[in-house]
């Protein structure tokens, strides 16, 4: 119950992103609950294979290079998810820092767990 309703928080914070953000178009709801479900897999699986493949960059750039990771699994998703579209690299950039932040926000003021 739990995860769903994870899922529906972040689907909800990406239509509103995407209203606001230009750049990011989501043609319906329903498609964003596709990305937000397509996220989190991305998240789970291929981000932690880009982070060790980048570690000495991510090192060296004393973790800035993971906005970077983040905006490339922006990317992928929209490459993937039909109905949703990130223009440019820079706007998947601001797209993944505002919904980090915007997530952070939202389960910390539903008593959710990080």
């Amino acid at each position: 119950m739990n995860l769903l309703i994870r899922i529906l928080i972040t689907a909800g914070l990406v239509m509103l992103i995407a209203n606001f953000l230009p750049g990011v178009k989501v043609e319906s709801f329903v498609q964003s609950i596709y990305v937000a479900i397509i996220l989190g897999l991305l998240n789970l699986f291929i981000k932690p294979i880009i982070i060790l493949f980048t570690l000495p960059v991510t090192i060296l750039t004393l973790g800035l290079f993971l906005l970077v990771i983040n905006a490339i699994i922006v990317l992928l998703c929209s490459n993937i998810v039909g109905g949703f579209h990130v223009e440019s690299f820079w706007t998947a950039l601001f797209f993944s820092i505002i919904l980090s932040v915007l997530q952070s926000i939202v389960y910390k003021l539903t008593g959710g767990e990080e």
